[in-house]
């Protein structure tokens, strides 16, 4: 067996595993009680789906066809940036506008820090209005 045929199984490896991860994210942001844990879901795991299926789309063009795709190499370096970052952002203007902390969160360090006069003046809970 040469080089060529190894390197595009090891592509439609990483596909397949690129998807199952893609399926656990979702099942994340299905089931996790919050829009904290859902980001987490959203921004780890679907960054890490995406990058495993590009990575394998790569590997199976560059064995089969001989084929450098600067285009999914770019996609790679796109997303590994721009989705955690995002994930960061969204997660920091939901706190910043008062969403609550699900149920089974134990602490809050985070409203000691960025509101030391109390959370009368800074933000509001949801529903208090």
């Amino acid at each position: 067996m040469s080089v060529n045929p190894i390197i595009e199984w090891a592509g439609v490896l990483l596909i397949f595993f690129g998807s199952l991860m893609s399926v656990i994210s979702a099942f994340g942001l299905l089931r996790l009680p919050d829009v904290y844990t859902r980001s987490h879901a959203a921004t780890k795991s679907s960054t890490l789906a995406v990058l495993l299926s590009l990575l394998g789309a790569f590997l199976y063009f560059w064995a089969h066809d001989g084929y450098i795709s600067v285009r999914l190499i770019l996609g790679i370096v796109f997303v590994f940036l721009t989705a955690p970052v995002a994930g960061h952002l969204i997660t920091r203007a939901a706190y910043r506008s008062g969403v609550e902390l699900s149920e089974s969160s134990d602490d809050d360090e985070l409203d000691e820090v960025l509101f030391p006069e109390g959370r009368n003046g800074a933000r509001s809970k949801v529903g208090e209005n």
